[in-house]
């Protein structure tokens, strides 16, 4: 048997393991990806999630690491089922979004709180807030635990996009007898 070298579209090989095995071609599947969708519905669910992050921070007067981790959960299903996305571009931007959505969660709480210790509402705290003070503000409020929960929300986007490379590394070394360019 005559081995050459395959060319292989790093996309198509991406989710070539998706597909392994179904009646469905990987180039199918990268046509539905609509990245723009991801993103929308990305950041609708970082802005859910965020509230609900706050609503039980504020409700329970804890931070709940779990809660990071609802949020990753959140956007990576809405990423996913909007986006239909298969490639790393949608898992790096899960993870951005998972972290934006816990930063804003405590944002939200941490002005919750100041309007509660100065007699405010909180629409009213938010009505006031100089822009060029947030990140003081969250500075100043930041603690080891935070870390803790936002390193949680990005390592289970990690975890999620190495054990999709584990899988593309399979597909990506192909040998065949034709020259095949995907």
């Amino acid at each position: 048997m005559n081995e050459q070298n395959v060319s292989i579209n790093p996309e198509v090989a991406q989710v070539a393991e998706v597909v392994e095995g179904h009646s469905l071609n990987a180039g199918n599947l990268l046509q539905e990806q609509n990245f723009p969708l991801a993103v929308f519905a990305g950041v609708v669910a970082a802005l859910v999630g965020a509230g609900i992050w706050a609503g039980v921070t504020i409700v329970t007067g804890y931070q709940i690491g779990y809660m990071a981790i609802g949020v990753g959960f959140l956007v990576a299903i809405a990423i996913r089922v909007a986006g239909k996305g298969l490639t790393s571009k949608f898992q790096i931007l899960g993870a951005l979004l998972a972290l934006a959505g816990c930063l804003l969660g405590n944002f939200l709480t941490v002005y919750y709180f100041i309007g509660q210790n100065e007699g405010l509402g909180f629409f009213e705290v938010m009505s006031l807030i100089n822009p060029a003070a947030i990140p003081e503000v969250m500075i100043s409020t930041f603690s080891a635990m935070d870390l803790l929960f936002y390193g949680i929300a990005i390592f289970m986007k990690v975890i999620a996009y190495l054990c999709a490379s584990c899988r593309k590394v399979k597909s990506m070394h192909c040998n065949t007898s034709s020259n095949l360019h995907l």
